[in-house]
């Protein structure tokens, strides 16, 4: 017995009624031709009169001048205020691997699902300081504090800072410490305790004003 396999188009159009099947209705209105111009052919037009017209390198130098100035002034941590209160609290670095540790071998290290303190491995070597590098009291408080603190800014302008100070300057890029940390005001510092990490938003004497 031999089997006949239709289309798979021949078998969907049988399936359809007769009603739904396609029918040729003649032509109705006017009927023009489909005109599209080579997308590639358009980009490279466009390119050519950007470049003829120095447009070009207009667009060159402005990135170039926004990329120089986002890197001496990174955006500033939204939603920070000089601690007026100070307060501290405990941070739990404790962590659950979502997947299997392994070493270069293949060996298991630590199984997924285990729950690990990266603090049990690696200390922290020095407190780090969190400061709004516009305000010259915090940028004082800081350089105070002991030598291997690092000194991460919130807002302000590292490389000056740097060069100004002779000190090596981080930015905290898009809040993501702060945040982690559950930091709200500044002044703020970090340093271990035990197989915690201490958290105290501290208080600094208020602004002098001047007459």
């Amino acid at each position: 017995m031999i089997c006949c396999l239709l289309p798979l188009s021949a078998l969907l159009l049988a399936a359809l009624p007769a009603s739904l099947q396609a029918r040729d209705y003649g032509q109705r209105g006017a009927v023009f031709p489909v005109i599209e111009r080579d997308l590639l052919e358009q980009i490279h037009s466009r390119l050519t009169a950007m470049e003829k017209s120095g447009e070009t390198a207009r667009l060159n130098q402005e990135l170039k001048r926004r990329t120089i100035a986002r890197v001496n002034r990174p955006d500033p941590v939204d939603g920070l205020i000089r601690a007026s209160e100070s307060r501290s609290w405990l941070f739990d670095p404790t962590i659950t691997l979502a997947a299997d540790i392994r070493g270069a071998k293949g060996e298991l290290i630590h199984a997924a699902g285990t729950r690990v303190n990266p603090l049990d491995s690696v200390k922290l070597r020095g407190p780090l300081l969190f400061l709004d590098g516009d305000d010259p009291a915090q940028i004082q408080w800081a350089l105070r504090q002991q030598a291997n603190a690092k000194l991460i800014l919130v807002k302000g302008a590292p490389l000056e800072l740097m060069k100004a100070r002779q000190r090596r300057f981080y930015f905290d890029q898009g809040g993501k410490l702060t945040e982690k940390f559950g930091i709200t005001a500044v002044p703020a510092r970090v340093r271990q305790n035990g197989r915690m990490l201490e958290i105290s938003e501290i208080v600094l004497p208020p602004r002098k004003v001047r007459p």
